[in-house]
């Protein structure tokens, strides 16, 4: 518990140097190609777009979205689906940077603790920037930098709309969605993501207020 809380002290000012699924992916034979940005060094574009389709109530919340989580439960209780839906961009970040992939009920309980120490700790303008510059957008490649080079060949502060949306809609599938060759599944996520964005706030790159 004290280290846990020591790390999570270190990288609020610290960039994260490496995560997990990292490791677990240069075992498979994956590179590690990653390139931290601070968060006014990334397109707005993409951080609202990342928004839109991973967690529109991110400034709303405190790291859990209870109602996306009732709701995702009921659906499973049901018998109409797998338990999904319910992981916010605060889960999503604990889950990357400190825990191993997996879905395992000790996993996820490790998962709400990180989340609860970063919401305290960190903040919101904190979390979206490791967010972004540890996410896996492809086989090797971390974070929205490379991503956006890899991509489009240009920096994450040089994405229009468009690139953000798709680089957004890769991330459920980030080895199996191109942004750069759109497939139907990606191209209708992308859609759905741009009917969200008038939900998401516009005061960007800082996700909730300067003060968040």
């Amino acid at each position: 518990m004290i280290g846990s809380i020591v790390l999570v002290a270190l990288y609020r000012v610290v960039p994260p140097p490496g995560t997990p699924l990292m490791l677990l992916r240069l075992v498979q034979g994956y590179g590690i190609d990653k390139s931290w940005r601070p968060l006014d060094e990334i397109s707005p574009h993409l951080i609202r777009a990342v928004m839109a389709g991973e967690d529109t109530r991110f400034c709303r919340h405190r790291g859990f979205d209870w109602g996306a989580i009732v709701t995702a439960w009921d659906r499973y209780q049901s018998g109409h689906g797998r338990l999904l839906g319910a992981s916010t961009i605060s889960m999503q970040t604990a889950k990357n940077v400190f825990l191993w992939p997996g879905r395992d009920w000790l996993r996820k309980g490790f998962e709400a603790w990180f989340t609860a120490l970063i919401e305290l700790a960190w903040g919101k303008r904190r979390i979206m920037e490791i967010y972004v510059n540890v996410v896996e957008w492809g086989p090797g490649i971390y974070g929205a930098e490379i991503a956006a080079r890899y991509y489009f060949r240009k920096s994450a502060d040089a994405l229009n709309p468009e690139e953000a949306v798709r680089l957004a809609a890769a991330l459920p599938d980030p080895f199996g969605w191109s942004p750069r060759r759109p497939g139907r599944r990606l191209l209708a996520r992308s859609a759905a993501i741009r009917g969200n964005l008038p939900g998401v706030p516009s005061t960007l790159p800082l996700p909730c207020g300067r003060g968040a």
